[in-house]
């Protein structure tokens, strides 16, 4: 369990207003390796007091130890290499004279100083497979661990208000989660489903609308122009043009999927409200011919089981609209639809349908990979095995594709996936047998004999080569997920204490 951290030493919580107790020398760390222990205590404090609004959070922000943990956070990820509009990188600032610890010690004396301003995000523009382009904004590394430390200060506050029915990008929370749920609604008469997808969300947030409900927990001044100076950093596009930033969170930086989720919390609240009657008062709806509807979300993609009528699906959708639109928010029109479970629909990758078990007349709940999905991972395949690099050794072309499918198969490996695993790995086997043909053409002919004498294990059509083996997806086991109900404790949830033996 994290220990209490002595960064703010006997504080107790007086008033919703309250601020943060704060040594006589406020400049003093937090005690290394005491973050997890502040973020406990702002955890707790914030689930003691819904209506407590925290103040005095700057100090903790400008901290060593939490700007120390936001740089391990910022340079290990895979986009520490790549610099933003300063050309600033990890390896770079390592060269420097002072090394990290300079850096983070100029990044706390602007921060302290009220000097810090954020920078233009790079912009990089990629294409989509549907022809569209996507952007990708790829903030400075001074940014990054700003908004890291940020991060730090403020989720395990806005992840006591969160509903359950939220899980994208939430601490100890993942896909299978969502999933598992709607299959658990889905087999309880929940049959009717608003499949539906914002458009354009982390672009279009409203910045009154969010900073509005950011201010509803933090009452630091300091931290709140923080926050808006982030939001308003702007654009540096590919053409060096400067574009100002008038909706959206931060493209790119690590705060802006916990700022989207503070601000589709809205969403989240207005269906758990309908939620909260009890078990029988949602019977008596049923028997009136009025329906009940749960929402599961996971960032901007979200669906609503319905326990009713088709009718009644269809009318979420103008009252999901109206709770979306002050928060500057559209439903994406061509992605928003009504099915029945039996039609089945995708989500995160996996079809969800029900279906009649083979040799039986039970009707079940499957999830497997979508088709999509399958295409992807087939694509990916097809990517490593070009003519581009046939100057790769077989052996290394062998590990590079395992890793790939059994990343994937991984995420997948809950669902009904044994045969889409299958059909992978036969897509994957020939792609590397035409390869090898491909690779030694001209020089020895090589047939499908020589090809299994010289690069099969013996007796077998399995690929191998100094020793490493082609394992492919299907060496990844297919198990039953856990369903772990929609009270999934946080990393600062207090563990309960365990009898002595």
């Amino acid at each position: 369990m994290p220990e209490d951290a002595p960064g703010n030493p006997g504080a107790v919580p007086g008033g919703p207003d309250e601020e943060l107790p704060r040594e006589p020398g406020d400049d003093e760390p937090v005690p290394l390796g005491k973050v997890r222990g502040m973020q406990a205590k702002l955890h707790r404090w914030a689930g003691e007091d819904p209506s407590r609004r925290f103040g005095d959070l700057f100090n903790l922000v400008c901290d060593p130890d939490f700007l120390a943990d936001a740089w391990m956070r910022a340079s290990g990820n895979k986009g520490a290499r790549t610099p933003g509009t300063d050309g600033v990188t990890v390896a770079l600032v390592e060269r420097r004279a002072g090394g990290v610890s300079a850096f983070l010690e100029e990044i706390r004396g602007q921060l302290k100083a009220g000097t810090y301003r954020p920078s233009e995000v790079r912009q990089a523009v990629i294409p989509k497979k549907s022809g569209k382009l996507r952007k990708l904004g790829i903030p400075t590394l001074a940014d990054r661990v700003v908004q890291g430390a940020l991060k730090l200060v403020l989720e395990p506050i806005f992840e006591a208000d969160f509903q359950p029915c939220s899980y994208g990008f939430r601490p100890n929370r993942r896909a299978q989660d969502a999933v598992s749920e709607i299959q658990l609604f889905a087999t309880q008469g929940y049959t009717w489903v608003m499949e539906a997808d914002i458009r354009a969300c982390f672009d279009e947030i409203d910045h009154a609308a969010l900073m509005d409900r950011f201010r509803g927990r933090i009452k630091d001044k300091q931290i709140c122009a923080l926050v808006k100076a982030f939001l308003k950093a702007g654009v540096m596009t590919a053409a060096g043009d400067r574009e100002d930033s008038l909706t959206g969170t931060p493209q790119g930086g690590i705060l802006s999927p916990l700022l989207a989720n503070i601000a589709l919390s809205a969403l989240d609240e207005h269906f758990a409200r309908q939620w909260e009657p009890e078990r029988w008062q949602r019977k008596k709806r049923t028997a009136r011919g009025l329906g009940n509807w749960r929402l599961v979300r996971y960032a901007d993609d979200f669906v609503i089981m319905v326990h009713g009528t088709r009718q009644q699906a269809e009318a979420l959708r103008d009252e999901t609209a109206a709770v979306l639109a002050p928060l500057g928010l559209r439903l994406a029109g061509e992605k928003t639809r009504v099915v029945h479970i039996d039609e089945g629909f995708d989500f995160l990758g996996f079809t969800i349908r029900r279906m009649r078990k083979r040799g039986t007349s039970e009707h079940h709940v499957y999830t497997v990979p979508s088709r999509k999905a399958i295409q992807a991972v087939k694509d990916k395949v097809t990517v490593k095995t070009y003519r581009s690099t046939q100057d790769w050794e077989f052996a290394a072309l062998i590990q590079s594709v395992n890793r790939l499918l059994e990343g994937w198969a991984n995420y997948f490996r809950h669902g009904v996936s044994k045969a889409a695993f299958n059909k992978v790995d036969a897509h994957a086997w020939n792609r590397i047998m035409r390869w090898l043909r491909r690779k030694h053409q001209g020089r020895t002919r090589l047939g499908m004999t020589e090809l299994k004498r010289r690069f099969c294990l013996p007796g077998t059509w399995k690929f191998a080569a100094n020793g490493t083996r082609f394992t492919g997806a299907s060496a990844v086991p297919v198990t039953r997920y856990r369903y772990r109900g929609n009270r999934i404790p946080t990393p600062w949830t207090p563990q309960p204490a365990t009898a002595a033996s």
